[in-house]
């Protein structure tokens, strides 16, 4: 009856079978399952969901909103299943992205503070059903989260009925490392009282009536890999440069020699920036951000950070073995939060976080692509990157200068599709160096990014275009007919090089 992992008697006549807690699911529901960036997902259920919508006769399509990303292939596997008539946050799977671009999905693109309190407001609809993996169900019938916390504990609350996934493959040690705090319901909520990275405010576990939990299901599969690849040349010198840029404001007195929190995004780029803090001269570093990746166990191993907040425990194969069989080595180190706590605004103000994110393209007046290849095609999402931008006291988006072998020049003179505008961006920093665009005005910043950011291969062709614009005059020159040249090109002849 698995009493160490359901300790409320009470629920484990709860106990049944994936297939059976999946028939609680019917067409056109709208349905939140757990799991933020390959953590914490829910693994025996949406499959079970997507064999029902691939075998039965009747349709079988929902509205699937998450925390972030999924692993194990569930979004690919529901893709090919016709299961998802709508999908909301943020996604990294191929499959589905070919079905987003095709239009056969609808991709809903959202900051990742923002979907709860949509639905918190009704501004979405009913949330139908909550599937929530979880470690273990307390005495209390309070649901204990494994890896991430993300949207799952709103989900939880807000749902008419909650299908729990306990997954022995996860540790029981996870239990207390979370912070399950849920804001009022606007306009009288009260204010967020997190003042350091390292403050727990809220309980350990999730807590809904006993009546909502429908069913509870056992499953056994660790946690997805993580896929990111390990620091190379080209991004231990965009770490670097932002750390000599970092030491000079601290010496300039802009910044304390004990930096305030650090944020890092998903990805190779961003995990490899923040390891390589690692060799900086900075100490005591603490770190607010959505995912602790391998770089957030890097630092904490070295010494160099000491405590680490965030939504979910995204880890390669080997640390995950290493992290999860060794937890209380840094349990009094973490701490894990509902991802519209880790991405709260006033928290990210307050705590003036310096925030690293990744580009895919950015131009030389400083705006960001982060989402879309060729301002069209959907890649991933926004996730929580402009979150972070917006409030943070210094927002910095990193990118290698190019891709597809010089083909491609992450540098252009204007990005088309906007994710993050001049007003949000601090810093633009690839390897070839970095343009603080702080208290620059547009000509100042364009000199400052094609001269410190652009590759040395595309750097005349930007000088060109910001010249014959600059000499039609504008507070932000452009030469609309030339504006996009370099996708132009690059979709005839498959290089942005002439």
């Amino acid at each position: 009856m698995y009493e160490d992992r359901i300790r409320c008697a009470a629920l484990r006549g709860k106990i049944t079978s994936a297939a059976h807690a999946a028939r609680l699911v019917r067409d056109g529901m709208l349905v939140g399952a757990s799991g933020f960036t390959r953590a914490g997902d829910a693994k025996a259920v949406p499959l079970e969901i997507a064999r029902r919508a691939r075998e039965e006769s009747e349709p079988l399509r929902i509205t699937l909103m998450t925390g972030a990303s999924l692993g194990h292939d569930t979004d690919r596997i529901l893709t090919e299943a016709g299961a998802l008539a709508r999908r909301l946050p943020f996604q990294v799977d191929a499959t589905l992205r070919g079905a987003i671009n095709r239009g056969e999905v609808m991709f809903v693109d959202q900051h990742l503070s923002e979907t709860v309190e949509l639905l918190r407001a009704n501004r979405l609809g009913t949330l139908d059903l909550a599937i929530i993996e979880a470690v273990a169900i307390d005495e209390s019938g309070g649901i204990v989260p494994t890896t991430s916390v993300g949207n799952s504990a709103s989900f939880a609350t807000l749902a008419e009925r909650v299908i729990v996934e306990i997954n022995l493959a996860q540790p029981q040690e996870l239990e207390g490392l979370h912070d399950i705090w849920i804001p009022g319901r606007r306009p009288q909520r009260e204010a967020l009282p997190i003042t350091h990275a390292h403050d727990r405010i809220g309980t350990t576990a999730i807590h809904v009536p006993r009546e909502k939990i429908a069913a509870i299901v056992i499953s056994d599969a660790p946690d997805s890999a993580s896929t990111v690849l390990p620091a190379d040349e080209e991004t231990a010198l965009i770490a670097g440069h932002l750390i000599e840029f970092f030491q000079h404001e601290a010496t300039r007195g802009r910044l304390p020699k004990q930096l305030p929190p650090l944020q890092a995004g998903i990805g190779t780029i961003a995990n490899a920036v923040l390891s390589g803090f690692a060799a900086s001269p900075f100490e005591a570093l603490t770190i607010y951000s959505e995912v602790l990746q391998d770089s957030t166990f890097d630092l904490l191993d070295s010494g160099k950070a000491r405590f680490a907040s965030g939504a979910s425990i995204t880890l390669s194969a080997q640390r995950q073995a290493q992290v999860f069989g060794d937890l209380e080595r840094y349990r009094d180190r973490l701490v894990l939060r509902p991802q519209e706590v880790s991405n709260h605004p006033e928290v990210i103000r307050r705590l003036g976080l310096i925030a690293i994110n990744t580009a895919l393209e950015a131009d030389i007046y400083g705006n960001v692509n982060s989402t879309h290849v060729g301002g069209t095609h959907m890649m991933n999402g926004i996730g929580g990157s402009g979150d972070f931008a917006r409030n943070a006291s210094y927002a910095v988006f990193a990118t290698k200068s190019v891709a597809k072998d010089g083909r491609v020049s992450s540098i252009v003179p204007m990005v088309p599709h906007c994710d993050h505008n001049e007003h949000d961006v601090d810093i633009v920093v690839t390897e070839r160096g970095l343009a603080d665009l702080t208290g620059l005005a547009p000509r100042e910043r364009a000199l400052n990014v094609i001269e410190n950011c652009a590759h040395p291969l595309y750097r005349d062709l930007l000088r060109d275009y910001f010249r014959d614009a600059a000499a039609l005059g504008g507070h932000t020159p452009h030469r609309l007919d030339q504006a996009f040249s370099l996708h132009t090109r690059f979709a005839l002849t498959g290089s942005m090089l002439p």
